[in-house]
């Protein structure tokens, strides 16, 4: 229960002279005039979760501000202190997107980080995160720290964590720093007075190197001399890939790639979007237009810190159609291990990843390929710690979720939208090559290896309210499970909560072997998959439904995926959703 008094007097107490005068001011109108922002922005503390912060800009305690961020990062430099392989000459990196304030906050890390008696080295411009990634272990950094909100809307920004390898934190860093987050109390225990000197500026030299190690993900440089003119549309949504994309294209050797120019501006209110979520289609609308003009093959969009890749690619028709992040995954997927098995580069030790509300289809295409697939929870973090434990072991060559996040080389250990647009648009040429493209290759996948449709159901609830309605959402699936579903009966639940898996037939539970985690599965008898899970960071909760049949001939292909989503329809309409 929300108790107004309690929340008042946590505002209060940001009047202080300890904070500047227009927090001060923004805190004075809510306590005066606006009483549901004044709770949503001090009912509770801006959590610091396993990947960081994030939030909606302003002032409070629920709020992405200065003070949080610097209340964060001092924990995160306590934590350092303690833990770092040399805690006497800690070195952090960090970068920032194209968000409003992203530069300010990142100085503010910076400063934080020196007065610690830290080197920070700070990115003089704007960068994406794989970037960030690269630099933690090109420059031997502790820790990496970038500022953005990913695809969230213009209002949000956050402060994402990476540890040494790259990766974003994981057990048992990630415990450890929210411990060292929650023990500072009041913004008098961050440190001040930071050293300007014990700030080394980071640049070209660093993305060239980058850029390198995308180069020799290519796996047929001569396909792409014979179809360097295929016609290639790029959208950054202005925000980091706005340079260094056209960049990894040209260097590939694409000579017919045009920039949405409106877009390649970079400006955190997003001018030209509703959304910067290359997930949604009106954020390619533009780039789809220019496409048209253009006669062009391939629509690529990135996300605001370049980690996430959006496709649309032209149908017979004549029509784009925006590729969900399955079937990108898919494409990259099939593409990289069909070519390296092509060109004897698969040595029997190979290995992709994707997550558990990734398509099967990507499972079905590494297996019948001899390739090891490992099925991990939401999240790079885990991509980043299994690559680590497999380093030396076993060889990474892909993977990706559906969340349109991919990652094709083991020089990142984040989501890399920049490698994966030189790769998508790589199978292109590939196909176009052999006279297809990309819609024909993926329907050929389809036929080999089945038909997976999926569809993402969000559920928002925001605010204080909102978070305890979908803590009791979770809590009904558990105490009251469903028998069946659209007439389906499910015959097994996973539940990553308990870390156990129910045969409802038999009863039988057998362990999961994976980290605890607030999803639950359920498995219907034709098939059906259907998950769901709270979003660790934005006020919803998302059900991810997959159903799957074969495709005996792609001229049935139109008839069967209406069908499956007719499926999939009529399940969303039994969980009343």
């Amino acid at each position: 229960m929300i108790n107004i008094e309690d929340i008042r007097k946590r505002a209060l107490a940001w009047l202080g002279e300890e904070f500047d005068e227009s927090t001060r001011q923004e805190v004075k109108y809510m306590l005066e005039h606006d009483e549901k922002n004044l709770v949503d922005s001090f009912y509770q503390d801006l959590e610091f979760g396993t990947g960081g912060l994030r939030g909606i800009m302003g002032a409070g305690t629920n709020r992405m501000n200065r003070y949080t961020l610097g209340m964060a990062t001092q924990g995160l430099s306590n934590y350092l202190k303690k833990h770092a392989a040399n805690p006497s000459s800690v070195k952090v990196a960090i970068a920032y997107d194209n968000r409003n304030n992203s530069s300010y906050f990142a100085r503010v890390a910076a400063d934080i980080f020196t007065a610690n008696g830290f080197t920070a080295c700070l990115f003089e411009s704007l960068r994406p995160t794989p970037v960030l990634s690269y630099a933690i272990r090109l420059h031997g950094c502790d820790a990496g720290v970038i500022i953005t909100a990913s695809h969230n809307p213009k209002e949000y920004n956050g402060y994402k964590v990476s540890w040494n390898d790259g990766g974003q934190v994981v057990s048992p860093h990630d415990k450890g720093i929210i411990e060292e987050v929650r023990r500072i109390k009041s913004i008098s225990e961050i440190a001040t007075g930071g050293d300007p000197s014990m700030i080394v500026m980071l640049g070209e030299e660093t993305d060239k190197k980058f850029l390198d190690e995308v180069r020799k993900l290519s796996l047929n440089p001569e396909i792409i001399r014979r179809n360097h003119g295929i016609g290639i549309v790029y959208t950054p949504l202005h925000g980091t890939g706005y340079r260094m994309v056209p960049e990894a294209l040209a260097m590939y050797g694409f000579t017919n790639v045009h920039s949405v120019k409106e877009q390649s501006i970079t400006d955190g209110n997003f001018p030209t979007l509703r959304s910067p979520n290359p997930e949604e289609p009106d954020a390619l609308a533009m780039a789809i237009s220019l496409a048209q003009k253009n006669n062009a093959d391939l629509v690529m969009a990135t996300d605001p810190d370049a980690d996430r890749l959006g496709i649309a690619v032209r149908k017979p028709s004549g029509e784009f159609i925006l590729l969900n992040g399955n079937q990108t995954g898919a494409l990259l997927t099939w593409y990289i291990i069909s070519q390296k098995k092509s060109l004897g580069a698969l040595k029997g030790n190979e290995y992709i990843i994707n997550t558990i509300v990734t398509s099967d289809l990507l499972d079905r295409i590494a297996g019948k390929n001899g390739v090891k697939n490992y099925n991990v929870l939401t999240g790079f973090k885990f991509f980043a710690e299994l690559i680590r434990e497999l380093e030396g072991k076993e060889k990474y060559i892909g993977g990706g979720e559906e969340s349109f996040g991919y990652l094709p080389g083991d020089y990142v250990r984040d989501k890399d939208g920049i490698a994966s647009c030189a790769l998508i648009a790589e199978t292109a040429a590939w196909a176009h090559d052999r006279g297809q493209s990309l819609w024909d290759l993926l329907l050929s996948i389809y036929a080999e290896y089945g038909l997976y449709r999926e569809k993402l159901v969000n559920v928002v609830r925001k605010g204080a309210e909102g978070a305890a309605e979908i803590k009791e959402m979770m809590q009904g699936y558990r105490t009251s499970p469903p028998a069946d579903i659209a007439g389906s009966r499910v015959v097994r639940i996973d539940d990553y909560l308990t870390q156990a898996s129910t045969d409802i037939l038999t009863g039988n539970k057998t362990p999961l072997h994976l980290q605890k985690s607030d999803v639950l599965q359920f498995f219907l008898a034709d098939g059906t998959k259907i998950s769901v899970r709270p979003s660790g960071t934005e006020p919803k909760i998302k059900y991810y439904f997959s159903a799957n049949t074969e495709l005996d001939d792609v001229a049935h292909f139109e008839e069967l995926w209406n069908g499956l989503e007719d499926r999939i329809d009529e399940v969303i309409r039994d969980m009343k959703l």
